[in-house]
């Protein structure tokens, strides 16, 4: 039997396909890379937002006509956050949730989101977490996933165990909103779980995922601070919009001056600390001098690098049913955000000149060996005459646009 599996979105999409397609592994099913010659047509879906939709469906239309004869089983954010629409525009498609595939496919109670490797990456991703029940006004996800779980955090030390004997040196935690971790056995939160990663032996490094300033907590910037050698020094801190009035109207639970003072006493904790953030462009109530006031904001904060989402209405949500802005002045804003993200990647990749960090070996190229620094600085390695493999010093010789050059330290 053969399964065709596709991915939408999110890294946690990622990590769940990758324990999904372990699992057909040891059902005895074997992958093909063509929807035309599956038994089992699996799209694991995101609908964060239009275009995710649009991009769904398009391969859903493309299943059906080239390969009606499959079995297509639909699961993920946007199957689960659209049925009513799934069922009438796509009868022939089944929808399954994220915690029943493993019934419904293996005849097993549940899925665990374990992975013992990561298919076509050379960092490993664990799933930590799932769920959130925030509710921002823009925001599908909680209408998708609003259940919050976490996994036992003696799974979460088994399974780093195992990826780094299998070579992994980067390893990123991942989840919908990690900082809501609880281990359901021990009770222990996200703090408490970095301790026990701490301890753990062997030359790896963990990385974060997306975190919500609100649940970064002295204990994690604690882990951070003691254990550079472990725990990157870099965080995605979520800004969404550097104006109060938008961040109220979004229901986000802090304002600009308790986002720079979490960015300001991280820079004091955690040496060298790279601070990425999400921001969107064109949110409904948003104003031009809002606009502005966030765009300002970013540039005092001097953030090292921003990820632009152009607004788009999501269905549910409080903020769909606001007068929106024309796709012109979103447009022209999410271009703004994007050229200052350039810059402030070319700033900071400037900033490292001169420096010693320890990169993580990501690929060899035509161009060279590149890889990436614990704060997230991407990385192209000269003169390098033998293969490298997970982490090595390096000392950053100059910089060209947002990319560093650097020579490996004997």
């Amino acid at each position: 039997m053969k399964f065709f599996l596709k991915t939408f979105g999110c890294r946690v999409n990622q990590v769940e396909s990758q324990a999904l397609f372990e699992e057909f592994q040891r059902a005895g099913w074997s992958q093909t890379p063509h929807m035309e010659e599956a038994d089992l047509c699996l799209l694991n879906t995101c609908t964060v937002t239009h275009q995710a939709d649009k991009d769904v469906e398009k391969l859903i239309r493309q299943i059906l006509r080239r390969n009606p004869a499959s079995r297509l089983v639909l699961t993920g954010c946007y199957a689960a956050a659209h049925k009513e629409h799934i069922r009438q525009t796509f009868p022939q498609a089944e929808i399954v949730g994220k915690y029943d595939l493993g019934k419904t496919l293996f005849n097993k109670e549940d899925v665990c989101w374990t992975v013992s490797g990561h298919e076509g990456h050379s960092r490993a991703f664990i799933k930590i977490q799932d769920g959130c029940d925030c509710f921002c006004s823009y925001c599908i996800v909680p209408f998708a996933r609003n259940v919050k779980r976490s996994k036992p955090a003696a799974d979460v030390l088994k399974e780093i165990e195992t990826l780094a004997q299998k070579g992994f040196a980067e390893i990123v935690l991942t989840g919908i909103n990690i900082g809501n971790y609880l281990c359901p056995q021990t009770g222990k939160d996200l703090a408490a779980l970095c301790q026990d990663i701490a301890a753990l032996p062997g030359h790896l490094r963990v990385r974060f995922s997306s975190i919500e300033l609100q649940t970064v907590t002295d204990g994690i910037i604690e882990a951070m601070a003691s254990r550079p050698d472990r725990f990157c020094n870099y965080l995605h801190l979520p800004l969404q919009s550097g104006c109060d009035e938008v961040l109220k109207a979004m229901n986000r639970h802090y304002n600009t001056q308790q986002y720079a003072d979490k960015v300001a006493l991280l820079r004091q904790k955690v040496p060298g600390i790279s601070i990425f953030a999400d921001v969107i462009a064109g949110f409904p109530t948003e104003t031009e001098a809002d606009f502005e006031t966030t765009y300002h904001f970013i540039e005092s904060q001097k953030l090292c690098g921003l990820h632009v989402f152009s607004y788009s209405p999501r269905p549910l949500t409080k903020a769909s049913a606001l007068p929106q802005l024309g796709h012109e002045v979103i447009k022209a804003r999410a271009n703004r955000l994007r050229e200052l993200d350039h810059k402030l990647r070319a700033d900071f990749a400037a900033s490292l000149v001169g420096t010693e960090q320890e990169v993580f070996i990501e690929e060899h190229g035509k161009d060279g060996v590149r890889g990436v620094t614990s704060n997230f600085q991407q990385v192209l390695l000269e003169n390098v005459s033998t293969p490298l493999h997970g982490l090595v010093r390096a000392r950053i010789t100059r910089a060209e646009e947002t990319v560093c050059y650097a020579t490996v330290i004997a």
